[in-house]
């Protein structure tokens, strides 16, 4: 028998319930047959699939486009972090350690984190579907050697945790208790799986969004495996084949926005509210994306035009050192010597041509251990 609708005009977040000195909330569980009534939603779906499409359609007929993709991942990992509080910028990401100053290492290795934790859980997809093992193996790379590795990376959360204030008595927000952490996750693994409903894809990942910030599973980290699930949705279920979107952008440009609107929902069972500003944000994402992906075709067309009229006989490893150079936009003498397969002294040449011709330009100002940049690149992602 097939389960009852239920519209999310009738949303009912959760409840309070009383621990030793404050409340925390406990969210209903979502694996439902939902559905609405609102038209607005629907042409905001309809516009965020659509854009979300231009972008795939537009992604296939690149040349090359896996050339770019790090990019994107590296943008998102930038902005997601700074959301929880780091510094790092997108060009430093591309910087190796010891060119990062020792103040600012442990936001560098978050972003790094983010990376990897990404680029490793789209690759296990391949095997295993989105689950709490893939989240909880997600959530350890993300928190491998960085601020908060010594808080149960991995694991589901086994105390309390808060958000805002000194403690959960005068926090802004309180998730459930640990000991109803594990069912509430295995509820949302089964609403991220459950395909007897039909639910669209993009309500489906904005409501599992909101349900994981809520119950909150682990002691840190959460802001960023949160965001991390809307890519593994995405990529899981084929809306987009290609990590390109950097939703966090959207998230960050009004962080207070952001997180009163995930209030919003808990307090006045907005899910409606929320769900707009999810799909709006995606609209949004998708048609930067698209428009950062054209900018980039067009540099790299231009760049190499004019490297074929005037490089004569380096024309062939200076159409490589460009081709790496969307990969690394920040580089080193020796990356490029090791990239191009050339001697020290004709690398050398070739990269103070590049220099010479305003491809790219040296950011140290040092005579030695010199470091280069794209910045026609960078600026597209600024």
């Amino acid at each position: 028998m097939a389960a009852k609708e239920e519209f999310l005009e009738d949303f009912q977040a959760g409840r309070y319930e009383a621990g030793y000195s404050y409340e925390y909330f406990v969210p209903n569980t979502i694996d439902r047959n939902w559905a609405w009534k609102d038209p607005h939603l629907n042409s905001l779906l309809e516009s965020a699939s659509l854009r979300l499409g231009e972008l795939n359609a537009y992604a296939h007929l690149t040349p090359n486009v896996l050339l770019f993709t790090l990019l994107y991942v590296t943008s998102e990992a930038v902005v997601s972090s700074r959301i929880e509080g780091t510094a790092t910028t997108f060009d430093e990401a591309f910087l190796p350690f010891e060119e990062i100053q020792p103040e600012r290492r442990d936001d560098w290795t978050e972003v790094q984190n983010y990376i990897a934790a990404l680029t490793d859980a789209i690759s296990e997809l391949k095997t295993l579907p989105i689950s709490s093992r893939l989240l909880r193996q997600t959530h350890k790379r993300l928190m491998e050697g960085a601020r908060g590795e010594n808080k149960s990376p991995g694991e589901f959360r086994r105390s309390q945790n808060w958000i805002g204030g000194a403690g959960p008595s005068d926090a802004a927000f309180v998730p459930p208790a640990h000991h109803l952490v594990p069912e509430l996750m295995s509820d949302l693994e089964k609403f991220l799986n459950n395909s007897t409903f039909g639910l669209p894809g993009l309500i489906k990942v904005g409501m599992a969004h909101y349900q994981f910030e809520t119950i909150h599973p682990f002691l840190d980290g959460n802001g960023r495996t949160g965001r991390l699930l809307i890519a593994l949705f995405l990529a899981a279920e084929n809306i987009l084949e290609l990590p390109l979107l950097h939703v966090s952008t959207y998230f960050e440009k009004d962080r207070y926005l952001y997180y009163q609107q995930l209030t919003r929902t808990r307090e006045e069972n907005d899910m409606i509210g929320w769900l707009k500003y999810f799909l709006k944000g995606v609209e949004q994402a998708a048609r930067r994306s698209r428009d950062s992906l054209t900018a980039i075709i067009e540099l790299k067309a231009g760049l190499e035009r004019e490297i074929n009229e005037s490089y004569g006989r380096r024309l062939a490893p200076a159409a490589t050192l460009l081709n790496k150079l969307f990969e690394q936009p920040v580089f080193s003498r020796h990356d490029a010597k090791v990239w191009t397969g050339l001697s020290d002294k004709a690398a050398n040449e070739l990269v103070n041509l590049f220099v010479k011709d305003g491809i790219v330009r040296e950011i140290t100002g040092n005579p030695r251990n010199q470091i280069f940049s794209f910045e026609r690149l960078l600026r597209i992602f600024s």
